[in-house]
């Protein structure tokens, strides 16, 4: 099952993906504010790449902006609150927060969490000086905190984290998949 959201008032709406064929064009109605749109069957710009280059990230991948090539990925745990989501980096800064229309965060979560701020923390992703990536992790800051093996990170404080590494927003818990991972 696949969810598209409703550009006008961001209702979601569920579909069976299997039942079209790659680039069939749909036309959706929203229940909730009766707006017509289209989408296009397809695989994301993302994953086309990915599969190119051998990766197994999924179709629920969101595409980066511009040309920034993913230096890693936010696996965002399926719970009550919203699906499973890969959301990813890129260089410099990436705020992480609650999907809201009009916000303008990098790396939106798409949840009803109210516990997860709009702009919760911030990866930034930058190299040291053997030329390696390096992720700093910080909270935005937020009203529930940013948790790191269990631990609340303080208010100035940067935690460097690597692959594998979990840390939770409000009740939201994320995995870092870093790109050079096979």
């Amino acid at each position: 099952m696949k969810r598209v959201r409703c550009p006008k008032c961001d209702h979601f709406i569920t579909f069976d993906e299997t039942k079209y064929q790659q680039g069939q064009t749909l036309i959706f109605t929203c229940p909730e504010c009766n707006k017509q749109f289209g989408v296009r069957m397809g695989q994301s710009r993302l994953f086309a790449k990915d599969q190119k280059a051998g990766s197994q990230t999924t179709e629920d991948s969101q595409i980066t902006a511009g040309n920034d090539k993913p230096v890693g990925w936010l696996i965002v745990i399926e719970n009550v609150f919203h699906y499973k989501q890969v959301i990813p980096l890129t260089m410099g800064d990436n705020i992480i927060g609650r999907y809201q229309k009009g916000n303008n965060i990098n790396c939106p979560i798409e949840t009803v969490d109210p516990s997860v701020d709009m702009t919760h923390c911030v990866i930034t992703v930058s190299r040291d000086k053997k030329g390696n990536l390096k992720y700093i992790l910080r909270d935005g800051p937020s009203y529930t905190g940013t948790f790191v093996d269990n631990e609340i990170l303080g208010d100035r404080e940067r935690r460097v984290i690597d692959h594998g590494t979990l840390f939770t927003i409000g009740a939201t818990s994320i995995i870092l998949k870093t790109h050079d991972d096979d």
